[in-house]
């Protein structure tokens, strides 16, 4: 886990934002929802405590999709940047779409999931755990 502060922004740098705090349990996720946000094969988050997370600037750009009961999916409303995945199951954090931060998070993807819904013209040529649907929770 990194716990260096890391810096994010979208497209157009209208939103900054900052995490100085774990960035932790990253994922491929392969989703319809999440390849339609993200305009590719799959998205990569992380999860990020609330208290870790701070807009810079351009909080008023940040927009925000109800894209399925309980789910925010927030993105740039000037660019159309994917910026975070926020569900009412998960308190007290949310997942960030790491493509976002500026720097290395210094933590990598460790499973694919949702790979039962995803894009038929991709394949996962990696080693990393696959995941039908949610990954079982341990812990």
């Amino acid at each position: 886990m990194g716990e260096a502060v890391l810096l994010g922004s979208c497209l157009c740098g209208a939103v900054r934002y900052q995490v100085s705090g774990p960035v932790a349990d990253a994922a491929h996720c392969h989703c319809s929802q999440c390849r339609k946000a993200h305009g590719a094969a799959f998205g990569s988050y992380s999860w990020i405590e609330d208290a870790a997370f701070q807009w810079l600037a351009g909080s008023d750009a940040v927009r925000a999709f109800a894209s399925s009961p309980g789910v925010r999916r927030t993105f740039c409303g000037n660019c159309g940047s994917t910026l975070q995945y926020v569900s009412a199951g998960y308190p007290g954090g949310f997942w960030l779409a790491i493509g976002t931060l500026d720097a290395d998070p210094a933590v990598r993807p460790a499973l694919h999931m949702f790979v039962g819904s995803k894009a038929p013209w991709f394949e996962i040529t990696d080693n990393l755990p696959q995941h039908r649907e949610w990954p079982p929770v341990t812990g």
